[in-house]
């Protein structure tokens, strides 16, 4: 009997289809089940103080800048606990300057609680083309600040509290220097101190019942 050695060849199995599946823009961007569509708290608190710190402030034109941050620890049967407090100075640059202090458990609560109040402190300062109208002294605790009128071009030649209060007020030109305590708060809380204390020519003037005498026509 006659045997085959043919070996039957099996049909090669077909190969897996790809099927490209075409996801509308619209469903793409919706929220999967499980996960909010909108932005967590912390993260937009984040991206808050991101803004702060590159003086970018929302509002009515009011840029924040972020003069310090304290961080405190206190010992508890369990370990440690920190508490941070921030100090955070807000103006327009028009005039409009305020400093603000908070305290919180997180870095993003002590920011935003030290912004709402300084925002809430706004004092105007008297300006003479992005100067001030003369010499002045401010004190608070054992900080003393020396502000001086400076001519277009100076710049704005002081450091720490001294600077941030003078670019959010809006001054570019003037000098200045620091006597005593280099404390943050002190520092700001002098500096601010000097600039409500200044008085334009018109505002002498006017307490003294006098009249501005008219610029004569060269």
């Amino acid at each position: 009997m006659a045997t085959d050695n043919t070996i039957e060849e099996k049909p090669a199995a077909p190969a897996e289809q790809v099927v490209a599946v075409v996801v509308p823009e619209a469903a793409a961007s919706a929220p999967v089940q499980g996960q909010p569509g909108r932005k967590s708290d912390r993260l937009r608190r984040a991206e808050q103080i991101l803004g702060d710190m590159e003086g970018e402030g929302k509002g009515p034109e009011l840029i924040e800048k972020l003069v310090h941050i304290n961080r405190c620890a206190k010992v508890v049967k369990g370990g440690r606990r920190f508490s941070f407090s921030a100090l955070v100075v807000v103006g327009d640059k028009n005039g409009r300057v305020g400093y603000g202090f908070g305290k919180a458990n997180e870095v993003a609560d002590s920011i935003r609680k030290a912004t709402e109040a300084s925002k809430k402190s706004l004092v105007k300062v008297p300006l003479s083309e992005h100067t001030i109208p003369h010499a002045v002294v401010g004190e608070f605790g054992g900080s003393k600040v020396l502000l001086r009128p400076a001519s277009p071009g100076t710049g704005v030649i002081a450091g720490g509290g001294v600077r941030y209060v003078a670019e959010a007020a809006g001054i570019r030109d003037m000098l200045s220097k620091s006597f005593g305590s280099n404390n943050d708060a002190n520092v700001v809380k002098a500096t601010l101190k000097a600039l409500v204390s200044l008085r334009t020519r018109e505002q002498v003037y006017a307490g003294r019942g006098k009249k501005l005498p008219e610029k004569k026509a060269l």
